[in-house]
């Protein structure tokens, strides 16, 4: 197979040295060149123009976030964000993954070296997603892949029908910007929803939190006890499973530790499954961008429930993985591009197809 040809763009001496070797050493990259900063990188760039970026945020003469933008808008390039967890660097990732990045490693400001030696795997994967990544449209894994029995039994009796209805959702690469396109077109009148994003700890509830300033509806990182209400979303928090319960006619969601389910914590199974259980036919749900299967069979438990299940089209996907595998399974009644998939929530559960 051809090796993914890797540049490595960041001011650190350190990180591009390490980086370069530790990346060089693994089988399939290429690592074709480093730069301190964005220009140095587009004149190498000319030469030989990478198939994935890995980028720093913060660097001199051209931040990371306008070079990327600057990218995107005239030879669009997978990238892969490499930055430090801090309260404003999170933020700032989060912008990145706005404007087109297609996967985040987060980096301390301290052990640097060593943790770039052992997060290699996550840089790995980060990489090999990002080179497959759909760019016309814009975690660490378990070593034993399992199911949502891990965190709850499988459906076993449907809810009965209440008039309170709900969406719930499920995506990973390339969902922070599907996301925004389908919640900034909501308006509060619309159905309460659930919402995995598979995130790292700590980047959930800043991303929930700019979500809200760009909605009409609310947007929060899921606590333990919310209520699920129309014209509300909850965003699972990244390290933790998020739920669906219920109560009388009112649905909670209950956020829990446990261990990664098909390989993700969040999981969109379990949060599926969850919905299957607690809402039945009174739900919508949906599975979107991200590669991978988490979701697939959960969706397909919500459609034996009696819920209505969608999935995003292959066109308008970054990547076509979790949608795929739903659709293969059976699990999914209508694929639709990403645009008609606020105005199908709006419609609600009538009209099947």
């Amino acid at each position: 197979m051809t090796p993914i040809k890797v540049m490595i763009v960041d001011d650190s001496a350190v990180v591009r040295q390490v980086l370069s070797a530790v990346l060089a050493a693994q089988p399939g990259i290429e690592v074709i060149g480093v730069a301190a900063d964005p220009l140095f990188a587009l004149e190498k760039m000319q030469r030989q123009w990478p198939d994935v970026l890995v980028l720093d945020v913060e660097m001199p003469r051209m931040d990371g976030i306008t070079f990327l933008r600057k990218l995107m808008a005239e030879r669009p390039t997978p990238v892969v964000i490499c930055s430090t967890l801090t309260e404003a660097g999170a933020q700032t990732t989060l912008q990145a993954l706005a404007e087109g990045a297609v996967g985040i490693v987060s980096k301390p400001r301290l052990g640097l070296k060593q943790f770039l030696h052992e997060a290699v795997d996550e840089l790995v994967q980060a990489i090999q997603s990002a080179a497959r990544a759909n760019l016309r449209r814009l975690v660490p894994q378990a070593a034993v892949k399992l199911s949502a029995d891990a965190i709850l039994p499988a459906v076993s009796l449907a809810m009965a029908q209440t008039t309170e209805t709900l969406v719930a959702i499920g995506t990973s690469t390339g969902g922070t910007q599907a996301l925004e396109a389908i919640l900034t077109r909501l308006p509060r009148a619309c159905p309460g929803l659930v919402i995995v994003q598979h995130m790292p700890e700590r980047f959930t509830a800043a991303f929930a939190e700019r979500l809200n300033r760009l909605c009409r509806i609310e947007v929060l990182e899921a606590r333990n006890g919310d209520r699920v209400t129309p014209g509300r979303a909850l965003i699972a928090p990244g390290g933790l499973h998020m739920l669906l319960t219920r109560s009388g006619a009112q649905y909670h969601v209950e956020v829990r530790d446990g261990p990664p389910v098909s390989r993700h914590r969040p999981s969109v199974d379990v949060l599926f499954r969850s919905t299957a259980r607690a809402a039945g036919g009174n739900a919508l749900g949906i599975i979107m961008t991200g590669m991978g299967d988490d979701g697939a069979r959960g969706l397909k438990e919500m459609r034996e429930a009696g819920a209505r299940t969608l999935a995003q089209d292959e066109d308008s996907c970054v990547v076509f993985g979790m949608p795929k595998e739903a659709f293969k399974l059976g699990a999914v009644e209508r694929m639709l591009p990403l645009g008609e998939i606020p105005a199908a929530i709006l419609a609600g559960m009538t009209g099947r197809r």
